[in-house]
């Protein structure tokens, strides 16, 4: 290896969109080499998430260990914290510089410079990266969309993403066409805010799904989160097609409107149990997110909500405890909710949907999986539903799709002995 040329960890944090600009990183590095190692890297590169204090804590003390463990590492900070506690980190001397997402292609100046930088770049880059490989992954995530327009009252991600823009479609579609080429065959289709992609240049995201469903060796397309107010009859159109998953998430965040509107939510229960019934009768697991805890949740309107969502066909759910962040609405809200309270909610509402979800996976018959990884006697995959599934084989069967007819549903995950 030349002298000169450094070996680079990426470390990722947080969502799919993450992970796509990681491996755009990753495709732009020309000058140094990849490292999967973080012990034996020159350089570590931190993509960072801040939708959560939780997530901020985390790169915080990532960053802190690698610190402490290997003081002459070179770290640098990017991603949506890099907007939110770059300036912090590099002023406290924690990290050697901080880039933001319109400048990751550049990551081999970044790592070159001899002193520390602080170049945030801006938030109305529309991302033309290529990306042909996802290193050590049988799924592909696709990045399809950046930003959000919502103005939902407790988030900061569009003061760290920018505005809605969606990414070209040609683009988006020759990637696929390089990765089926590479050997992928199921995409994730991401974003910030997915459903809006193609509303500022009068296409949608059906029309672009539209043009993906031809290509050959494309087998299985996942939607990211969407918003329920962006479903139209177009893409209801598409979901019963082969090459669908049969799982959607949905956000909702809650199930009282009285909390959706100090939420300042586009959503209202009554339409998205509606919804939720259309997915669920065409055979779909349904997935969403739920904030718990955020300030003006008294008990009735908490009691209102679980009852709510018993009476809601979902599989899936991401929940989270309210995280107050600085300069967002919800952060100046007076009535907040007591954590251990809020904590309270949150094991309720998990336990009702962990037991949802058993009860779907003891009704489902064909699973069509794709093994992505083996740990220990066990490989492991994600059958169309999203739910996860467990197989013990004596064959390599790591990267193949298989179909179940007879598996084991047990209370954590499906098993299956071949």
């Amino acid at each position: 290896m030349p002298e000169n040329k450094k070996k680079v960890f990426f470390k990722t944090f947080g969502c799919r969109t993450n992970h796509f600009d990681t491996q755009a990183m990753i495709g732009s590095l020309k000058d140094n080499d990849l490292s999967h190692d973080e012990t034996n890297s020159d350089v570590i590169v931190v993509n960072s998430c801040t939708v959560t204090n939780g997530a901020d804590v985390d790169v915080r003390q990532y960053i802190n260990k690698i610190k402490n463990n290997y003081p002459n590492k070179k770290i640098l900070l990017t991603g949506c914290g890099s907007f939110s506690k770059g300036k912090s980190l590099l002023e406290a001397n924690k990290v050697n510089g901080v880039f933001g997402h319109s400048n990751k292609t550049n990551v081999d100046n970044f790592i070159a410079k001899k002193n520390s930088f602080y170049e945030i770049g801006n938030l109305s880059d529309v991302d033309d990266s290529i990306v042909s490989e996802f290193a050590g992954k049988t799924r592909a995530f696709l990045k399809i969309q950046e930003g959000c327009d919502f103005k939902c009252s407790y988030c900061i991600i569009p003061s760290v993403r920018g505005a809605s823009r969606t990414l070209n479609e040609d683009n988006i579609l020759k990637q696929i066409n390089l990765l089926v080429d590479n050997g992928f065959s199921e995409f994730v289709l991401t974003g910030i805010n997915v459903g809006s992609y193609g509303k500022k240049e009068s296409t949608s995201l059906a029309k672009l799904i539209k043009r993906i469903i031809p290509i050959t060796g494309a087998k299985r397309i996942r939607i990211g989160s969407m918003e329920p107010s962006q479903i139209d009859d177009e893409f209801k159109e598409l979901i019963n097609e082969e090459i669908m998953s049969k799982h959607y998430h949905i956000a909702i965040q809650h199930s009282s409107d009285e909390m959706l509107k100090i939420m300042r939510r586009r959503n209202v229960y009554k339409k998205d149990k509606i919804l939720f019934e259309f997915f669920a009768d065409n055979g779909c697991a349904i997935g969403t997110d739920f904030i718990v805890g955020h300030p003006g949740e008294s008990e009735e309107i908490w009691q209102e909500a679980i009852l709510r969502v018993k009476d809601l066909p979902l599989t899936h759910i991401h929940p989270f405890v309210y995280s107050k962040r600085d300069n967002t609405h919800s952060a100046t809200m007076t009535n907040v909710i007591n954590g251990a309270i809020s904590k309270k909610r949150l094991k309720n509402l998990k336990s009702l949907i962990d037991d949802k979800n058993f009860e779907f996976r003891k009704n489902q018959k064909n699973l069509k999986v794709l093994v992505e990884s083996k740990k220990d006697d066990f490989y492991y995959g994600l059958d169309q539903f999203f739910n996860k599934i467990k197989i013990k084989s004596k064959q390599n069967i790591k990267g193949k799709w298989l179909d179940f007819n007879n598996y084991n549903a047990l209370e954590e995950v499906n098993t299956v002995i071949i």
